[in-house]
């Protein structure tokens, strides 16, 4: 079928010299956010949407999707609903405390009147790719396997696709599932929070590392922005206020959805404040009963208690407000010049203790042998970014009429 082109303001047809893009997607809020991003962006032309599982089933990503299609003012545009489970089976858990039972924040709003086209996800990438050979970019928000099938079904893909930018993975950093995994890349049947964990993918318990690592192997153009990077990105509540009092497009409607969101990190985020504001109170106790400064214990306790009301003053999780993970990707896809990126091949683990973990050959050593990284392609990975051009980059389109 012909797809329908959103712009920017809603309309079809969009004007030629805009770089193509498929959203793959498990719509809750924040990637409602990079979807209206999207939309707003005069430099894209959405081509569909994909649904995956993630933050809410993906049947429910499905109706979320055209939900926001809709709100968007572009009902005809392609949504393909994508694989229900990962590559290997098993029911996802969605964790609707994070998102709402809707995955959109409790708002509720009326069912869409658009259905979902007949073709898969995999499907529609793989025809839309075709189509346009070397044109066509790929926002992955979520698991990758509506990805990973469509390289299973067309061994041409991943040649064929222009880049693909990649939501997901922890690059020397703890993991959000547990120490050694990220929510979108990881599977897992227990929920183990970590201090550095971010709070909007923890609700991917049920990722799709097999999946992922078919991905990052295949040979496409892949840049990926990991947890370490979309985490130093926050939307304080002034920032959250400055939305809702703005005359963005879709303002009203983030705001109201983000209010469940925000709410659930000021939850999660006073276990990690109260640990430090913990420590700090212990380490200056025992400060002032070691004496003067001078000892080796006691210079070792005041250079702990600096780190700790360091990381208490600076670390992003201090104050109220949301990490706009999906956002930042988008920004990624559209701005590449506001991070910088280290190229390697990157590796999932598909079994064991670090099931889920992302691991990158950053090429510093010259093996002897071959081993798992060898033989194939390096991807980007974001490695700094610049968070203040970002967060400002994210608030202009938001709030754009």
């Amino acid at each position: 079928m012909a797809s329908v082109i959103a712009t920017s303001n809603g309309n079809v047809d969009a004007p030629k010299g805009r770089e193509k893009v498929i959203i793959d997607t498990d719509p809750g809020i924040d990637d409602s956010m990079a979807i209206f991003m999207a939309f707003q962006s005069p430099q894209l032309e959405v081509l569909g949407l994909t649904t995956i599982f993630g933050n809410v089933s993906t049947e429910g990503g499905t109706h979320n999707a055209l939900l926001l299609c809709e709100i968007a003012g572009c009902p005809g545009l392609p949504v393909a609903e994508g694989s229900p489970e990962p590559l290997k089976g098993g029911k996802p858990q969605i964790c609707d405390f994070i998102h709402g039972s809707d995955g959109l924040g409790n708002v509720f709003l009326p069912s869409p009147k658009s259905k979902k086209i007949e073709k898969t996800a995999s499907e529609f990438l793989v025809d839309m790719v075709s189509e346009n050979p070397g044109e066509v970019s790929i926002l992955a928000l979520g698991p990758l396997t509506n990805l990973a099938l469509a390289i299973k079904r067309d061994s041409t893909f991943a040649s064929k696709v222009k880049r693909v930018v990649v939501l997901g993975g922890s690059f020397f950093a703890l993991g959000n599932i547990n120490p050694a995994a990220e929510a979108n890349v990881s599977t897992s049947s227990a929920f183990l929070y970590s201090l550095q964990s971010d709070a909007e993918h923890a609700t991917l318990i049920y990722g799709d590392p097999e999946a992922a690592d078919i991905v990052f192997t295949s040979g496409a153009d892949i840049v990926v922005v990991g947890i370490n990077i979309t985490t130093q990105i926050k939307m304080g509540d002034a920032d959250l206020e400055e939305l809702r009092q703005s005359k963005g497009r879709h303002a009203q409607v983030l705001s109201k959805m983000c209010k469940f969101y925000r709410d659930w990190h000021v939850k999660s985020d006073g276990v990690y404040g109260k640990l430090i504001n913990d420590l700090t109170l212990l380490f200056s106790s025992w400060t002032k009963h070691l004496g003067p400064v001078g000892s080796t214990t006691d210079s070792i306790l005041q250079i702990e208690l600096f780190i700790c009301s360091s990381v208490r003053v600076d670390h992003p999780y201090k104050d109220p407000g949301i990490f706009p993970h999906d956002a930042v990707s988008l920004v990624a896809l559209v701005r590449p010049d506001l991070f910088t990126y280290k190229r390697g091949v990157v590796r999932v683990e598909t079994q064991g203790i670090c099931l889920g973990h992302t691991l990158m050959d950053q090429g510093l050593k010259i093996w002897n042998s071959s081993n798992p990284w060898t033989g194939y392609f390096p991807v980007s990975v974001a490695w700094t970014v610049n968070v203040e051009e970002v967060l400002n980059y994210i608030k202009k389109v938001l709030m754009k009429p």
